[in-house]
């Protein structure tokens, strides 16, 4: 099966349009005002409607409420929330239940972190009810969009998918996957000729990494 692989961080049509014709199969929006990836909710109404069906929209979120979150659905349409704070299994898991979404959470993979740890917290929030868990580089104010990557030897093996991400390009994609088997593969900087404008030819280059990576 081909690793699945999401493109985040998007703010244009064309690099939607990149995206999809690269083969992506997920579309990130980032809803965090602090990030330079941040889209409102007006604009990304407008990139809801360049994104064909079978391509997963996802919602990155910090800290956000349910209230907050249920006003970006009154006009987005998306399919996956992507908790990217310092939300609890349990605030996950009441957001998602409030707006009737599946979820995902990030967690940041610290260089002093033990596999036993990483997978005890994966456990927390697999048991809570998340249909991923997405593995990211530690970084001591940002909160995702680093460009740094960690130890991809602590990727663990376990019964639920988990997504890298962090410091992945076109150059070590393929590296990645193989090292990780991860079942999906989240990239925004990488991919990026500036801070939230993403480079076609860096689209088709990564998902080409991609492909090469599933194959072997």
């Amino acid at each position: 099966m081909r690793t699945r692989a999401k493109i985040c961080g998007i703010t244009r049509p064309q690099d939607i349009q990149a995206a999809v014709e690269a083969g992506a199969d997920a579309i990130g929006l980032v809803f965090y005002e602090p990030s330079p990836r941040n889209v409102s909710i007006e604009l990304a109404k407008q990139l809801a409607q360049h994104i064909p069906p079978y391509v997963n929209i996802v919602g990155l979120f910090v800290n956000a409420s349910a209230e907050e979150i249920a006003q970006v659905l009154e006009d987005v349409p998306l399919d996956i929330l992507q908790f990217h704070g310092d939300e609890t299994a349990e605030q996950c898991q009441q957001i998602a239940q409030y707006n009737k979404r599946r979820w995902y959470k990030a967690i940041q993979i610290k260089p002093d972190l033990d596999n036993s740890e990483i997978i005890t917290t994966i456990r927390q929030y697999q048991q809570a009810g998340a249909s991923a868990m997405l593995l990211d580089a530690w970084h001591p104010e940002l909160k995702g969009g680093t460009g740094h990557s960690f130890d991809w030897s602590q990727f663990p093996k376990l019964d639920i998918p988990l997504i890298l991400a962090g410091g992945l390009k076109p150059e070590n994609i393929e590296e990645a996957i193989q090292t990780t088997q991860a079942y999906a593969v989240d990239v925004s900087g990488g991919v990026e000729s500036a801070k939230g404008i993403k480079d076609q030819q860096l689209i088709e280059k990564f998902m080409q990494g991609v492909q090469r990576g599933s194959a072997k």
